[in-house]
């Protein structure tokens, strides 16, 4: 990384305008993640079958990363990024008309727009990121992915609130609608033409160029599979969180609807904490041993929130669990691109993985749930976190232990 350079206006907007989208993006996936058990209810529906509509989500966000990187190659982040904002507006709209109608399959539709939009989004505004981080010396994506997880903080909150006032699940998730529609078009203005784009050109074998082939040449690295693997435990770990957790606190340890919100919150408060106040333990230790650190730390939360009889301490523990989880995602993803050529196809692939892990992964547990119960099947959860802390030596690159990086910035304009 760079020297840090004096940060212009339209740098600082472009900047701004990322950190706000993020943040919305996050109260909207914790809006809905807040009111899960509502739907739930107002659909009539089990476990399993819960899985099913959430695959919805895991389909639409998964066709919209595998897009994201070819459409921004050929269109640019901004044009990618509108269309992103487009759909999660139409499936939160969705969404509310379904769980207001009692529509399974319009949950499911919903959710399969939005996750369309968040995949399509989520992609374009790391690439996005990057590009400022190279514009003004510093790092971003860390503070980025902070700011959806304070998102999700505020989105909790409000899920919480509403979810304790009985509010209809419906007109909540439209309200969200409304509020992400305008801080995507403001984004949508401050954010310039082209970042991404690329001339069609095939990719050679050590994967330098565009399209497919470049994110599959790049698998052909063996450092980069194990920090595939690491982000895929880690990744799941969150998304296994986003998902499952306020109905894992309702029908596993017996809570309230309200206490299941509240110990969402928790968790996204955990993770907006470890985002943010992270870089000093990876200045001085470096990513390998601090992400070695951080699956044990989740592992110890998940095994408690697992095997404790006590619904207090189990609820306490997501602390662990959101702490440790907090800085899997960023930090590989930076280690994947950082000291080696081809940055961008490597950071693009790792990126896919993790999101695969967080989208996908997750809603299987509902079935399994069906024959072990949702508590027994976050065992898995363990058992991932467990792997990921043998394999982490792979984030250790000589660019990134031999020396301190610059602190990040916060999630502000200035």
């Amino acid at each position: 990384m760079k020297n840090p350079q004096v940060i212009d206006a339209t740098t600082r907007r472009w900047r701004a305008a990322l950190f706000l989208f993020m943040l919305a993006t996050g109260v909207s996936m914790a809006s809905w993640v807040a009111r899960t058990p509502a739907v739930r209810d107002a659909l009539d529906v089990t476990t399993g079958a819960m899985g099913l509509v959430l695959f919805g989500l895991s389909i639409g966000s998964m066709a919209g990363v595998l897009a994201s990187g070819g459409l921004v190659r050929r269109h640019g982040g901004r044009s990618v990024i509108t269309l992103g904002a487009a759909l999660l507006v139409a499936g939160l709209l969705v969404i509310a008309g379904g769980a207001a109608l009692e529509v399974s399959g319009g949950v499911f539709g919903g959710l399969a727009l939005f996750g369309a939009g968040m995949g399509l989004a989520e992609v374009a505004f790391n690439i996005e990121g990057a590009a400022v981080e190279r514009a003004v010396g510093r790092p971003v994506l860390p503070v980025l992915h902070g700011c959806f997880s304070l998102g999700t903080v505020v989105g909790a909150l409000l899920g919480m609130g509403l979810t304790a006032l009985r509010f209809p699940v419906g007109w909540h998730l439209a309200a969200i609608a409304l509020a992400v529609a305008a801080a995507g078009a403001w984004t949508v203005r401050a954010v310039p033409a082209g970042t991404g784009r690329e001339e069609p050109e095939a990719a050679d074998d050590d994967g330098r160029g565009g399209g497919w082939r470049a994110q599959v040449a790049v698998w052909r690295d063996r450092r980069l599979v194990l920090i595939g693997l690491v982000v895929l435990a880690m990744a799941f770990a969150e998304g296994s969180a986003n998902d499952w957790l306020p109905l894992l606190m309702v029908d596993g340890h017996g809570t309230s609807a309200t206490a299941g919100s509240l110990t969402f919150m928790l968790f996204a408060v955990a993770m907006t904490t470890g985002r943010f106040t992270g870089g000093p333990l990876l200045v001085r230790y470096g990513p390998a041993a601090v992400v070695r650190a951080s699956a044990v730390i989740a592992a110890v939360g998940v095994a408690l929130v697992v095997f404790s009889s006590s619904a207090l301490l189990a609820g306490a523990a997501v602390v662990l669990w959101g702490l440790g989880a907090s800085l899997g995602f960023p930090v590989t993803i930076s280690a994947a691109g950082e000291g080696v050529r081809n940055a961008s196809a490597r950071v693009a692939a790792v990126s896919t993985a993790g999101y695969a892990a967080f989208l996908v992964g997750p809603p299987s547990l509902g079935f399994l749930a069906d024959h072990v119960g949702l508590r027994n099947a976050m065992v898995v959860v363990l058992v991932l976190l467990g792997g990921a802390a043998l394999i982490t030596g792979a984030l250790r690159t000589p660019e990134r232990e031999a020396g301190p990086v610059p602190q990040g910035d916060r999630c502000a304009t200035g």
